[in-house]
């Protein structure tokens, strides 16, 4: 695929995955889902769920996980939440551009120019979260996302990017 068709696919999976809701009830179902889902690939990853007010409302690492991880699931958000599209999105965006990450005025030391993290959408509302992982390859802690969130919804056809 070229940069401009996976960005469109990108748009679509952001327009498509959108919550009625939010709760921490849902955060802990679909929580508990990605877990599910990130065991059947067999890919340890730390995971977190985080509302935009700083509240922590799911989070697990698998063994093998480090503090290292953790922070790479926090600069995954901290993008998310300033730019309030997926993290392989604006990565894709910066190919696109031939840009970096300062260029766009984020700081490297806080934020990832990588795919693990989708915003929380809620329809009507806008972004009120993040949901991150970080594990072997940055494109398969996207599509893991993209699998975990629309099967949580109910929706079959959500196109998606898988890793080479």
């Amino acid at each position: 695929m070229t940069i401009e068709e996976l960005l469109k696919v990108l748009e679509m999976q952001e327009e498509i995955l959108q919550f009625s809701h939010f709760t921490n009830g849902d955060a802990w179902e679909l929580g508990n889902l990605i877990v599910l889902e990130a065991r059947r690939r067999n890919t340890p990853v730390a995971l977190k769920i985080q509302l935009n007010n700083g509240q922590t409302v799911f989070q697990y690492d698998f063994d093998g996980t480090t503090l290292y991880t953790e922070d790479w699931v926090q600069k995954k958000i901290n993008t998310v939440r300033r730019m309030e599209r997926s993290s392989l999105h604006l990565h894709m965006l910066l190919r696109q551009n031939e840009k970096n990450l300062e260029l766009m005025g984020l700081d490297p030391s806080e934020c990832a120019d990588m795919g693990g993290a989708f915003p929380i959408r809620v329809e009507e509302v806008g972004v009120i979260g993040v949901i991150a992982v970080s594990g072997p390859n940055h494109v398969a802690d996207h599509d893991l996302l993209v699998k975990s969130i629309s099967k949580y919804l109910h929706i079959d056809e959500v196109p998606r990017i898988r890793a080479v």
